[in-house]
């Protein structure tokens, strides 16, 4: 009777526990959001000079920085309590943000300001979902 044991919900008989929880999304993503950030930075970065071998560098470099963070966020951040899940999106997006504004060559009190403003906006927006929807 092997063949009728019930299965996990919404998960193949095929699919092992770890395929489960990693579905498509969890990859892709990252990537997408890396590939806007990293064109993003390396637009930024070329000033409205030609683009050079450096600038699709940096913005490659940028990207992968990005995506890699935020996959590592997406595996590690459902096992943590859901002030420190909200608190390091905010912490990550607001670091993120006031990179890229401090590539515009604008002050370093205006590139913070602009970091802690966002990362406190998506923080607060996380530790909301996180709380509406717990179990």
């Amino acid at each position: 009777m092997a063949h009728a044991a019930p299965t996990a919900r919404g998960r193949q008989p095929w699919q092992s526990a770890d395929m489960a929880h990693l579905n498509k999304g969890a990859y892709v993503r990252p990537l997408l959001a890396g590939l806007v950030y990293g064109v993003w930075a390396a637009f930024i970065q070329r000033q409205m000079g030609p683009v050079d071998a450096g600038n699709v560098f940096y913005g490659i470099l940028c990207g992968v920085l990005f995506a890699g963070i935020m996959f590592a966020l997406a595996r590690i951040g459902p096992r943590l309590k859901r002030e420190v899940h909200a608190a390091s999106y905010g912490v990550f997006l607001g670091i993120a943000a006031g990179y890229l504004h401090s590539l515009t060559n604008c002050s370093v009190l205006r590139a913070t300001m602009t970091g802690l403003f966002v990362g406190l906006g998506v923080g607060l927006a996380a530790f909301y979902r996180y709380y509406q929807r717990e179990n």
